[in-house]
């Protein structure tokens, strides 16, 4: 169980891979907000 062992987190480092041990973290997600249309008084 060291860095020769792919199914381990420390492998997954070494082998550069990802897996369920090693998972990729999340982009973080891009909130859009819509601005109100004001109506303006003339």
């Amino acid at each position: 169980m060291g860095k020769g062992d792919i199914k381990t987190k420390r492998g997954k480092i070494a082998n550069k891979s990802y897996g369920a041990r090693r998972p990729k973290k999340a982009k973080a997600k891009v909130v859009v907000t819509k601005k109100k249309k004001t109506k303006s008084k003339s």
